[in-house]
């Protein structure tokens, strides 16, 4: 096992540049092109304006994929090689649609061989927490601060889908970012203290809109 505190959000500047870059827009996972479900809400109707916004990707990240990943990816951070492999098949197996599964497989697979091709990790084509906490362990970097931010670009991105989606603007997506950030600051550091058995979901209405979106027949985004 890794030693070091999880949560020790101590960084050396170059540390901070490597991690900042893997979680930035520009890092080439594709990122841009799903919604997690969000663009099946808006078209039904469960997400209209950016209080609604907030409410739904409050519970993502409190309730559901936010939480249950960055376990994974906490767990990722902690593992031995020969661990990662059934981490990964878990990550796999807790996808509760098909396009949620290609979210989270293609985004990881986009992510490790970029990693792979700039840093030499011996990193294999995973789930994206599971290769972000796997790739954070051979970097280095403190599992704290990777877990915070991965969660603040995961809801970056939902932001930005709905800034697509729904006449939000910028300045609105910017305070539902900003207001999350309590909460974002929270769950990651409970989800480093947990472990794989403690998974579990209550975000019915997001998993039922992926599900929905699957067979929406006019969208912009792949989930």
């Amino acid at each position: 096992m890794a030693t070091g505190a999880p949560s020790d959000m101590t960084m050396r500047i170059d540390d901070l540049l490597t991690l900042a870059q893997w979680l930035a827009p520009t890092f080439p996972t594709g990122a841009f092109a799903w919604s997690h479900g969000l663009e099946a809400a808006v078209a039904g109707g469960e997400v209209r304006d950016a209080a609604g916004l907030a409410d739904w990707l409050a519970a993502v990240i409190d309730l559901g994929a936010g939480r249950a990943d960055c376990i994974l990816l906490g767990a990722a951070w902690r593992a031995e090689a020969d661990e990662v492999a059934a981490l990964a098949e878990l990550a796999d197996a807790l996808a509760p649609s098909r396009e949620r599964r290609l979210e989270t497989l293609q985004q990881g697979a986009a992510f490790a061989a970029a990693v792979r091709a700039v840093w030499g990790f011996d990193l294999p084509d995973i789930a994206l927490p599971v290769a972000v906490g796997r790739a954070a362990r051979l970097a280095g970097l403190p599992a704290g601060p990777v877990a915070a931010l991965w969660l603040q670009g995961f809801a970056g991105n939902l932001v930005q889908a709905a800034l697509r989606l729904m006449p939000l603007g910028q300045t609105a997506g910017q305070r539902v970012l900003h207001g999350l950030q309590p909460l974002i600051a929270r769950v990651a550091t409970e989800a480093l203290a947990a472990t794989p058995d403690d998974i579990g979901t209550g975000t019915l209405a997001v998993d039922i809109a992926a599900m929905r979106h699957e067979a929406q027949y006019s969208r912009i985004f792949r989930s």
